[in-house]
């Protein structure tokens, strides 16, 4: 590999799903040292067992300030410093608006989008000490591009982008960069409550094909790289955007 990334301190949310493990594995094999938080520590430990000396766990809930705070204040020691904030962490829900409950609408908000202000609001001032840096937040086609029995899941992915916006022209004169990933269709886990509500893995089959130019889902290891190019100092005059890798969907 050509070190992309080395000597790059990372601190990556929601990197046991298959997003999140193909962005660590591109993260290391591009030379940089990388914690990873999660709410699952045995599935976190596993990731660092498969990726060694250069990864390092920190259990965290994202959808408290305190955990995210203890996350990155014990990241940043490990790492002795930072310059990338990858979050990546999320929660799907699915259903009609009509029958969609208030637990499952806040506990998107919760984790899809109050938790990169939390992440943000910790991760500042550690960024600002390296002098410049990146963070890189996960928001979704969804966030820009709704769908039936997405309306909460949009909303808070929406929230996403928006936010990205705002923080990125906030810290700008920090030389701090804000950018998100907003992937379509990816063949993942994460998706089974979307897929269940469409009415099945053949009908999501169906619509991707009539829906999707390219005609499939993304594999996982084809989003990782946007998260190396955006962590690397390849994108140093790139902030305030949010990518799409939908396999050409989403072209307004």
């Amino acid at each position: 590999m050509s070190g992309r990334l080395s000597g790059k301190r990372i601190i990556i949310t929601g990197a046991i799903g298959n997003i999140g493990k193909e962005a660590v594995r591109s993260f290391v094999a591009e030379g940089a040292r990388v914690v990873i938080g999660d709410i699952d520590e045995h599935a976190g430990r596993a990731v660092v067992a498969e990726f060694g000396g250069a990864t390092h766990f920190v259990k965290v809930d994202v959808s408290s300030e305190a955990s995210v705070a203890s996350l990155l204040a014990q990241g940043v020691e490990w790492l002795n410093g930072l310059d990338v904030l990858a979050q990546n962490a999320g929660l799907q829900r699915s259903g009609p608006i009509t029958g969609f409950s208030q637990t499952d609408w806040d506990a998107l908000f919760a984790v899809n989008a109050r938790a990169h202000f939390f992440g943000a609001k910790h991760a500042v001032a550690h960024l600002k000490r390296s002098g410049t840096g990146s963070i890189i937040n996960m928001s979704s086609l969804a966030g820009k591009r709704g769908g039936p029995g997405l309306v909460a899941y949009s909303a808070s992915k929406g929230a996403v982008v928006a936010f990205t916006t705002a923080l990125a022209m906030e810290l700008a004169p920090d030389n701090i960069r804000v950018n998100a990933i907003c992937p379509g269709w990816v063949d993942t886990a994460f998706n089974q409550p979307a897929i269940d509500f469409m009415g099945g893995a053949n009908v999501q089959q169906q619509k991707i094909a009539a829906l999707v130019p390219l005609g499939r889902q993304a594999r996982a290891a084809e989003i990782a790289p946007l998260f190396v190019y955006l962590a690397s100092d390849e994108s140093a005059y790139v902030t305030a955007q949010s990518f799409g890798i939908d396999g050409g969907v989403y072209n307004g």
